[in-house]
Order: structure tokens, then sequence, then C-alpha cells
């Protein structure tokens, strides 16, 4: 072949080259993502810390009450069938937690009455206990914390939403079957 044609024996032309080379890259990117993706490389879900627990200290005026220790030692050690209690570390009165994710589920009793209660707010209820929910103040929340406003004492339930509603069904049903209710404090 002559310079003029343009053709070279033995080498191929950059356009050539590409045309070829980009589908066989893509094969190539496409069969690596698959397996990644079969082994569970790719899995984004969080997974669920289950070693200690430290807990931030927050004010907590009952959480030595005695309904508050009936309640604790009525809760279970596996919450919603799959979600395993947590120590906490440095143990603290009224709490407890369980192995959740992204973020775990945490009890807390003997809580201050929520300055968000008032006398139009949306009361939750579910299975006999009425709990007003808050969000984490963004517009997709990542956590809830539900509070039992119908009892001797409040208690706050925070967890992922993630999660789903079955913890704090089982957690009602503990709370209503052994603490009394007592009429919302409204102001």
């Amino acid at each position: 072949m002559s310079p003029r044609s343009g053709g070279r024996t033995g080498v191929w032309s950059p356009p050539v080259l590409l045309a070829v080379a980009i589908p066989a890259l893509f094969a190539v990117a496409v069969a690596v993502l698959a397996v990644i993706a079969r082994t569970g490389g790719l899995d984004a879900r969080p997974v669920a810390e289950t070693g200690p627990f430290a807990v931030a200290p927050v004010e907590a005026p009952a959480a030595t009450d005695p309904a508050c220790a009936t309640l604790l030692d009525a809760l279970p050690g596996t919450l919603a069938g799959s979600l395993p209690a947590r120590e906490i570390t440095p143990p603290t009165p009224g709490v407890r937690a369980w192995a959740a994710a992204p973020r775990p589920v945490v009890l807390r009793c003997g809580l201050p009455r929520p300055a968000e209660l008032g006398p139009t707010s949306p009361l939750l209820q579910v299975n006999g206990v009425a709990w007003l929910t808050l969000d984490d103040g963004v517009p997709d929340p990542v956590v809830l914390t539900h509070v039992a406003v119908d009892r001797q004492v409040f208690i706050a339930v925070t967890l992922p939403v993630a999660t789903g509603t079955g913890p704090l069904q089982e957690i009602s049903d503990v709370v209503a079957q052994k603490l009394e209710v007592r009429p919302v404090p409204v102001r």
C-alpha cells in the first residue's frame, strides 16, 4: 500500500482501534459489576452494630421511677423478631437499645414532658398507647422519635424510619400492659 492511500500493514488506525476497544471495555465493565453485585459487594444497606452503645446524656428526671424499672424489665431482648438488645455503656437508668441500621432503636423512660405537646398536637394511637411523633427535621426523615404521653412517665422511642412499625408496635404492647393510662397532660 502506498502512503497516499493511508493504509498501513499490521497497524490499526485510531478510529478502528476505538471502535473495537470501547465495546470490549464496556463488556468487561458490565461483567465485573455483575460479579460484584452477585457477591454483595455493592450492597449499600448499612449493617447494624451490635456492640456496646454509648448513649448521650439527656435530662430524665424520672428515669429511676419504679414505672420505668417495670417497663425496662418487661421489654424483650430481641425486638421485632430480629433486632438484638445492645449493652448500654456506661449503664444509664431508664435506657434500652436494640441493634438496627443505620442507627439503633433507643428507648428512654422518665423524660420530662415534651415541649411540642399541646392541646392540638396530633397523637398516634398504637395498640392502646398515645404517641406524639417527632421527626429529625429533614424533608425525608431518617429517624423518628415517638413519645408516649398517656402514662405516668414519659417514654421516648427513637428509631430509624427503615425499621418500619414493628418495634413501636411491640413496645406499645409492653407499655399498654405494664403502665397505667393517664390523661394526656396538655397546657
